[in-house]
């Protein structure tokens, strides 16, 4: 392997350093391993490459925390996250996003609902994949100790989602518009001429 090269990811995935997480050894941030679990196939068909999504928003989102271990994210069903949901909060539903820390190097654990997210966005007028970013960076951020129950903490928490969005380049939903709006090219062909 020559210097620089990096190792292919585990059979025919694409490695960390594809999916723009950085190695500790060229940046000064620690190093994450983010595994994602695709337990619904649908999901490649809402959002595609969202496995790729999922790890660069989970990098995204604990990058300024300096937080270094491994998160795994599991892409599921209604059925699966309605199941965690219950036996976890007692709640007999599904829900967007569940987050269950972990101990030691294991920062812990993130799912999310295919029906919910895509019944979201669509309700919200986002784009799947940025709505799933959005999801999968909230639930990072509960990882490591954000909440947002009391308005202080979840003013902070929006502030960190806003910054992992921007990573990401992709639109700030904490934004009036709700972040449907992404900057767009002037149309040129309807101008009119001074």
């Amino acid at each position: 392997m020559e210097p620089g090269s990096r190792p292919p990811g585990p059979a025919g995935e694409p490695s960390l350093a594809d999916a723009g997480i950085m190695q500790d050894d060229e940046d000064p941030h620690p190093p994450l391993a983010v595994e994602v679990v695709l337990a619904e196939p649908a999901w490649r068909r809402l959002v595609p490459r969202a496995e790729i999504l999922a790890r660069r928003a989970v990098a995204a989102a604990l990058r300024e925390s300096g937080a270094s271990g491994s998160v795994s994210v599991l892409l599921a069903d209604d059925r699966a996250l309605k199941r965690l949901n219950g036996e976890h909060r007692g709640k007999d539903k599904p829900t967007n996003v569940l987050s269950f820390p972990g101990f030691g190097e294991h920062l812990g654990d993130i799912a999310l609902a295919l029906g919910v997210v895509r019944r979201e966005a669509r309700a919200a007028g986002r784009r799947p994949a940025a709505h799933l970013a959005h999801l999968v960076a909230h639930g990072a951020l509960h990882l490591i100790g954000h909440d947002h129950l009391v308005a202080g903490e979840a003013r902070r928490m929006e502030r960190a989602e806003a910054r992992a969005m921007h990573r990401l380049r992709l639109p700030n939903p904490w934004r009036p518009d709700g972040g449907r709006s992404e900057p767009r090219r002037p149309d040129l062909r309807h101008e009119v001429p001074a």
